[in-house]
């Protein structure tokens, strides 16, 4: 079925789930260790996965910032919760500043393209490592579930997700019989977020601004604004995006949600591969995944923790790893000169450890390359 541009069928919504390897496990994160309120993050996520869907009509995934996350998480003695809405509140103001004066035009402007495909090679690559990371500890299920998948993705139109995760729900019910009473209890329960901006302290903003925000900037440009535009724009060249809209998107959509006690959030060429790779080719499967994350949220997020147990971590780095696997092969860089592959391919180690420095890296080895500084 066809509405307004968007498709919503079987297909989309197998690949509605192709970025729950990296959208999950920051959840959970979030709300078991640092405490956060299920109710802000899930409606704010799911609000805006429909959103996106609806205007941009590509699947542009919603999804935690990564930087910010991991530092919320590992160091979650000294952040705060009023940090972590600090953080999107800056985010938010900074993208929209830089979208609305220009500003990220500009930088997207002298970015030659050998590196945003360097981003976008060492972001495919990272995915990969982090997904097997994720499947040591559960080799035999990491196993089944990939040659699983590549017999799935065989053919087109088996929805391939959406039998992974029926082995995975299956799998974690057999593993722990307990989790079916853990089901069986599950309540509706009505609730909305409170407005947690309210609740911030001069401390919240310093450590929100300085610790979490300012490191994930060179990030977010990255891989939330520019890869994603270049893998958009290289996949769907009849709905393109522009990097003005993109980062205009970011700011409001972490304004608002850090009003909701939600997390920082961003979109990211990993994700969009993974919702590619698992059958998505309009924005209807964002908007099918964020009406299923709203209603959760709504109703079922004191038992967000029982439903996140349905997927087991193994399975989770699967997906995250035919991502990763699907945006690193989409490159085309055997039509570059020498000198470009030179700079994708040290952009995309670079990037692999940190994504700013990757970009600067790349940008000054381009530019010297350029103007005959150095020889390829």
């Amino acid at each position: 079925m066809k509405i307004g541009g968007n498709e919503y069928d079987t297909q989309e919504a197998a690949g509605a789930f192709g970025d729950l390897g990296t959208l999950i496990p920051f959840l959970v994160g979030y709300i078991t260790i640092n405490k956060l309120d299920p109710v802000g993050i899930l409606v704010a996520f799911g609000l805006f996965k429909i959103f996106v869907g609806l205007y941009f009509k590509t699947p542009v995934p919603v999804q935690p910032m990564k930087a910010i996350g991991t530092a919320a998480i590992t160091h979650s003695a000294a952040i705060t919760q009023g940090a972590i809405w600090a953080s999107g509140f800056f985010t938010g103001v900074l993208w929209l500043t830089m979208g609305l004066t220009g500003a990220v035009t500009w930088i997207a402007k002298i970015t030659s393209r050998p590196i945003v495909q360097g981003l976008v090679l060492g972001l495919g690559l990272s995915f990969m490592l982090e997904g097997v990371r994720m499947m040591r500890g559960e080799i035999p299920l990491a196993v089944i579930a990939i040659v699983l998948t590549f017999v799935l993705l065989s053919f087109e139109r088996v929805p391939a997700m959406l039998v992974l995760l029926g082995f995975g729900v299956t799998l974690a019910v057999i593993r722990e019989a307990s989790l079916l009473g853990e089901l069986g209890r599950v309540s509706f329960h009505l609730r909305f977020p409170e407005f947690a901006l309210a609740r911030l302290g001069w401390n919240d903003l310093v450590t929100g601004i300085l610790v979490l925000g300012i490191p994930q900037a060179p990030l977010t440009l990255g891989n939330a604004i520019l890869a994603t535009v270049e893998e958009n724009n290289t996949i769907f060249p009849d709905r393109p995006l522009t990097v003005r809209a993109i980062a205009i998107d970011h700011g409001i959509m972490n304004l608002v949600g850090s009003a909701l006690g939600a997390v920082p959030m961003c979109h990211g060429a990993g994700g969009m591969a993974g919702h590619i790779r698992f059958g998505a080719r309009t924005g209807g499967s964002l908007v099918m995944l964020g009406v299923l994350v709203l209603f959760t949220g709504l109703f079922l997020a004191d038992s967000v923790a029982t439903l996140f147990k349905l997927f087991p971590a193994g399975l989770l780095g699967v997906i995250l790893m035919f991502g990763g696997l699907e945006l690193a092969s989409g490159l085309k860089g055997d039509k570059l000169e020498k000198a470009d592959r030179y700079v994708m391919i040290f952009t995309a180690g670079v990037s692999m450890w940190n994504m700013g420095a990757g970009y600067l890296g790349g940008l000054l080895l381009w530019y010297a390359l350029q103007r005959g500084w150095l020889k390829a």
